[in-house]
């Protein structure tokens, strides 16, 4: 049995929003950052470092109560809450969200986020002022060359350089190029 062409003017399919997989990836993020987190305060004592691949990364155990690379350390209850409102944003854009890309994007930025909210909620000292945990150190031991990160840095770093991208070529949350849909709606 052969398919038939489409008759001109039909409409196009129905394309589904790329819901599931900013959540799928989200979660993946999320997760393997906790067992990263989890691995390190068991096995590596707090200023211990591990040299691994000639020197070139060094696994170590810090607490860093302020946002990236250390930066404002007194601030970490601003900092959880915007963490709580980055998560919303992105959970409510989520349901218009049909790019691939953006998706995967968001998916990023939400998973590291996450990641470091729970450390902030549930890490010493306390609710909301926790220290997240920081282990991956390059080029040399307890950010001498660079700060010492986590999984849910990295996951968020990624996801803002791939998400100025898309905006720096025009691509929508819907997929279509900002362009194109100015061409569309000439209003």
């Amino acid at each position: 049995m052969t398919e038939q062409p489409e008759p001109v003017g039909a409409p196009a399919p129905a394309r589904r929003p790329r819901t599931r997989l900013l959540l799928s990836l989200a979660a993946a993020v999320l997760v393997t950052d906790l067992v990263t987190k989890l691995v390190v305060v068991a096995t590596i004592e707090p200023g211990e470092d591990i040299r691994l691949l000639g020197g070139a990364l060094y696994l170590t155990n810090l607490r860093n109560t302020g946002a990236a690379f250390s930066f404002a350390e007194g601030f970490t209850v601003l900092f959880t809450l915007v963490a709580v409102a980055v998560a919303v944003v992105i959970v409510r854009t989520a349901r218009r969200l049909f790019s691939t890309a953006w998706a995967v994007t968001l998916g990023l930025v939400l998973g590291g986020a996450l990641g470091n909210l729970v450390d902030r909620i549930f890490r010493d000292p306390g609710f909301l002022r926790g220290g997240v945990v920081d282990f991956l150190s390059v080029f040399g031991p307890d950010g001498n060359v660079w700060p010492v990160f986590n999984v849910a840095d990295s996951a968020i770093v990624c996801g803002g350089i791939l998400g100025a991208l898309l905006a720096l070529r025009g691509i929508e949350f819907d997929g279509s190029r900002a362009k194109d849909s100015a061409a569309a709606d000439p209003a």
